[in-house]
């Protein structure tokens, strides 16, 4: 029998990688079924204009109302600063849930220190995290690292290669010491066993997926939308790009252990 409570949530990401959002999701709420979009065909977002995003993220909306989802959860930090306040504006029904990189949390346990914000370049010059940097300023000191190239390595599957580490060696090695990194960018998680081979445990790594999942249980709760279902919740995969390839490579990050 079908019923709003039952129905799914939409979840969206430029790629791939709103899959580690994903996962907070059904980590924290199991019972709810996910219909998860992956935007590969045009990926990145964070190298495209303000515009390109919104138009975009609007088009997946589209597609993931299709399946009559009962909520929205925008797994891209890029679509969530170019497109959340359209996207609410033209679905004001639809209970909407975007992403922000984690500077509070960062600032809150690391106060006065060097604070890595890495993200893609679309983020970091958007006024959403303009925003929150002059907020926190005084707080810490906090370093913007516009890191495009890991979306291309998770897109491709390359979580821990020798390439990754370079790339995340050439990009923080001049930063000196940190005391937390900031992954604005929902691919980011993907790589974090290889970024702690490069910079070790002293840097705290710290993401926004736990929060935004609290986030969408408080919504749920609050529009009294949760699943009463007992039974795990089905989670199925849909990506703009045809091949195969896409699909499987989003189940194998489902399942991949982080930590």
């Amino acid at each position: 029998m079908d019923t709003v409570n039952n129905r799914p949530v939409g979840v969206f990401d430029s790629g791939v990688g709103g899959i580690s959002v994903l996962r907070e999701l059904y980590r924290l709420l199991p019972h709810e079924n996910y219909v998860f979009y992956g935007d590969s065909a045009n990926a990145p977002y964070g190298t495209r204009s303000t515009l390109e995003v919104r138009q975009l993220s609007l088009a997946v909306t589209r597609k993931l109302l299709s399946h009559q989802v009962k909520a929205l959860v925008i797994a891209c930090n890029t679509a969530t600063s170019a497109a959340i306040q359209q996207i609410r504006q033209h679905y004001p029904k639809l209970p909407v849930v975007g992403l922000e990189p984690a500077v509070k949390p960062a600032v809150e346990q690391f106060p006065q220190t060097n604070i890595a914000v890495m993200a893609t370049e679309l983020t970091l010059r958007e006024v959403k995290l303009q925003k929150l940097f002059e907020r926190y300023q005084d707080q810490a000191k906090l370093i913007k690292v516009p890191a495009p190239a890991l979306v291309e390595y998770v897109e491709k599957g390359d979580l821990n290669t020798p390439e990754v580490r370079a790339y995340l060696t050439d990009l923080l090695a001049p930063l000196g010491k940190l005391s937390s990194i900031v992954l604005g960018c929902t691919h980011f998680p993907f790589i974090k066993p290889a970024l702690e081979q490069v910079v070790g445990t002293q840097p705290r790594i710290i993401d926004g997926g736990s929060g935004a999942a609290r986030e969408l249980q408080r919504v749920l709760t609050k529009a009294d939308l949760l699943n009463p279902a007992v039974d795990q919740g089905k989670v199925t995969f849909y990506n703009s790009n045809p091949d195969p390839a896409e699909i499987t490579l989003s189940q194998r990050l489902f399942q991949t252990p982080l930590d």
